[in-house]
Formats: structure tokens, C-alpha cells, sequence
């Protein structure tokens, strides 16, 4: 921390994880936080979010935010492909660090037939993301400072109060069910495997996945036991290739190597069951969920689209600064808006420990362990979805 006792941040990117992640830590006035520095590659796009957020330094250098020995924390919300690169510096540096989800992924090595994600296996991709997760484990392990994952659906407050409930009851969750789906993404990089690591399995199916492993984690804990995944049976396929121009007006994946549609069952050491689901087939907004079927309980868990608000619109007249929903490509007709999508989506609550977390010394909800086991997950679906059997971890 800072002279003035505030815990100093240097930001990496900014992008729409940047967005979310300031606009959560611009609700939290719980420990003074100092915006020190943010870094981008494009000096325009760096300028406006120093500007918007009040940093008091701009750059195009990670270098600046390693190099400056009042910065704390680096917040890493760059694409995925930057990630290990990032981490380890900054953790060889001493600095704590917040990463975007995924932790990282398969982008491609020297030798490789481009497009990777068609003509690389994902048996030999599996292998390699494995060997890089170690040997970031190492770095993470031996480091003194903090490693914390940022994903939001842990912090959400549905997901949250359900841990409570399944602490407090000793519920077992039998099956559980999550998705998160949507038209597409906005990056302009989403469809290509050597910038992302995967489709809309690794850039959306991730949240609704790590949320049921830690949801799981929680039931273990509660019951004294220990409960892992067992195997992973997974069914992934780009269905908007077959599309005409025409039929794929309204829809935002352009899909060149990835996958967008992806569907995988989980079959945990208890003997229980989980799917998780991610398209980027779906019109009107984005839908995410988790539902539990408990022994004792049934949870639904509805992140967006929610009921809190509806609305009609004949026109889009002044409202075009008037934020309604994610991905949402027009207005007029009955919408659901996002109500304080920064709390219901878990960001705020994310934010707020990770900064605390520093600030008390304490360890975070979301560390290492839950990034390493999605990215573990993630591609031993891939490899399923390629050998078309299960895959045993």
C-alpha cells in the first residue's frame, strides 16, 4: 500500500473487462483504492479509459505497471492469450494479481497448421495446457503474493446465498445446471482460436462451469468430504457456418476455428451429475443461470435475463446512451433491462474481495485452484468432444 495507506492498481487492457471491473470497484468505497496506471496497445482506446476512470497514468507498456513500486495489484483484463506472459511477471515482481477469466488456454506453438483450432489436436492441446498450468501452479505456489480469479458467477448474490443455504442445510447437489448464452461477442478476435483458446465453451460456458465447481467445493466442505470431477463427456459444433448471409443477420458469431455451441456433462466422485451449456445461438440478450436439484431443496439461480423490470418501446428515441441489456441489438419491444447488472452479475462483490483481500491479508474466494481446474475442465471437453467418448481425469 501507498503513503497513504490505499492499495494501488495498475490496470492491464481496456476492453469490456476493464469496464466491468471499474465500474464494480467505483461502488466500493470500503478501503481506498489509488487508480495508478493503466496499459493497452492502442494509445486511443488507453487515453479514454484513463480519462473515464480517473487513472493518473496512461502507457502502452506492461513494463510501466511491473517497474512501479507503488503498485499493489495488477489487474489483468487482457485477451487470454497474454495471460501466463502477465501473470508470471507479475508475480516474479511481487505484485498481487486479478485475472481474467479463462486463466489461459492453447494459442498455438512454433510448428503448428494454422487455423489451430481445425488442425491441432486437442489430445496434444490438453497435454500442453496441463504442462503450462503447472508450471504456473509453481510460480503461484512459491509466490508471497496473491493470485485471485475473477469470476463474477461466484461472487453473483443468487449463487452466493445458495452456498449458504447447502453450508447450513448439509444439502448434497444431485445434479446441477448451468448457461450462459448469447448471439455472439462483440471482439473482433472471438472466432479465432489462436487469440481466445476456444469458443463460446472457454469465452462464456467458463462461468456457469466454475460456479458449479465451486458450489460443489462448498458441499464438500460442509459435508467433510472431498469431491472431484471424475470424467467429462462433451458434444461441441459451429452451427452458424451453415447459415446464409441473410440467415445470419442477426447473429453476431463469426465463428472461423471455434466452436459455437457447446454442451458437457460432468460426473463427479460422489456419483452426481452436472451439464453446462453455451451457445452463441441465442437472440434478445444474454441468458445465464445455474439451477441445483438438491436432495432436500431445488435452486434456481437467474443472473440475467431477470423480471425485475420490463419495458415497451414503439422507438429508440433518447435512448441511445440508455443501457437496457447485454448483447441486446435493439430496444423497441418488451425488453427486460439489467438492474444493477454490476451486483446481480457478482462483479462488485468480486472486486470488493479481491481489494480487501489485499488490503487485510487475507485469501480470496476465487484463487488459483478454481482457474486451474476450469481451464482443466474446459479442455478436457475439447479433447471429449474430439474422441467422442468421455475423458477421465
Amino acid at each position: 500500500m501507498n503513503s497513504k495507506g490505499e492499495v494501488c492498481l495498475g490496470v492491464a487492457g481496456a476492453g469490456r473487462a476493464t469496464e466491468l471491473h471499474m465500474n464494480a470497484l467505483k461502488r466500493f468505497s470500503g478501503v481506498p483504492v489509488c487508480y495508478k496506471h493503466i496499459i493497452a496497445r492502442r494509445f486511443e482506446q488507453v487515453e479514454m479509459m484513463r480519462e473515464r476512470y480517473g487513472f493518473l497514468k496512461a502507457s502502452l507498456d506492461f513494463e510501466n505497471l511491473i517497474n512501479d513500486p507503488e503498485i499493489d495489484v495488477i489487474d489483468v483484463c487482457t485477451p487470454p492469450y497474454v495471460h501466463e506472459e502477465m501473470i508470471e511477471k507479475a508475480m516474479m515482481a511481487g505484485k498481487h494479481v486479478i485475472c481474467e477469466k479463462p486463466l489461459s488456454g492453447y494459442f498455438g506453438y512454433e510448428g503448428d497448421i494454422e487455423p489451430i483450432g481445425t488442425n491441432v489436436s486437442k489430445v496434444q492441446m490438453y497435454d500442453k495446457v496441463l504442462s503450462r498450468l503447472n508450471s504456473l501452479q509453481y510460480i503461484v505456489n512459491n509466490s508471497k503474493s496473491k493470485f485471485m480469479y475473477a469470476e463474477n458467477f461466484v461472487y453473483a448474490p443468487a449463487v452466493v446465498k445458495s452456498a449458504e443455504i447447502i453450508r447450513k442445510k448439509k444439502s448434497r447437489i444431485l445434479f446441477a445446471k448451468g448457461e450462459e448464452s448469447l448471439k455472439g461477442s462483440s471482439s473482433p478476435v472471438a472466432g479465432e482460436w489462436n487469440r481466445t483458446g476456444g469458443g463460446t465453451f472457454i469465452r462464456t460456458g467458463a462461468h456457469p462451469l466454475t460456479a458449479i465447481l465451486w458450489l460443489k467445493s462448498v458441499e464438500a466442505e460442509a459435508r467433510n468430504t472431498e469431491i472431484k470431477v471424475e470424467s467429462v463427456y462433451a458434444d461441441m459444433e459451429t452451427i452458424t457456418k451453415g447459415l446464409s448471409e441473410y440467415e445470419h443477420r442477426h447473429i453476431a458469431a463469426r465463428p472461423h476455428d471455434v466452436e459455437d455451441f457447446g454442451t458437457v456433462i460432468l460426473s463427479f466422485s460422489d456419483k452426481t451429475k452436472a451439464v453446462v451449456m453455451a451457445t452463441d445461438t441465442l437472440l434478445g440478450g444474454s441468458k445465464n443461470y445455474v439451477e441445483l436439484y438438491c436432495n432436500d431443496a431445488a435452486i434456481n439461480c437467474r443472473l440475467t435475463m431477470s423480471n425485475m423490470m420490463e419495458t415497451y418501446f414503439l422507438d429508440e428515441d433518447n435512448l441511445s446512451d440508455v443501457y437496457l441489456s447485454e448483447m441486446l441489438p435493439q430496444k423497441t419491444g418488451w425488453n427486460f433491462p439489467f438492474l444493477e447488472d454490476e451486483i446481480i452479475r457478482g462483479y462488485t462483490d468480486e472486486m470488493r474481495d479481491f481489494i480487501e483481500s489485499v488490503y487485510y491479508d487475507r485469501k480470496p474466494r476465487s484463487g488459483f485452484a478454481l482457474a486451474y481446474d476450469t481451464v482443466r475442465i474446459i479442455y478436457a471437453a475439447y479433447m471429449s468432444a474430439e474422441l467422442k467418448r468421455p475423458v477421465e481425469l
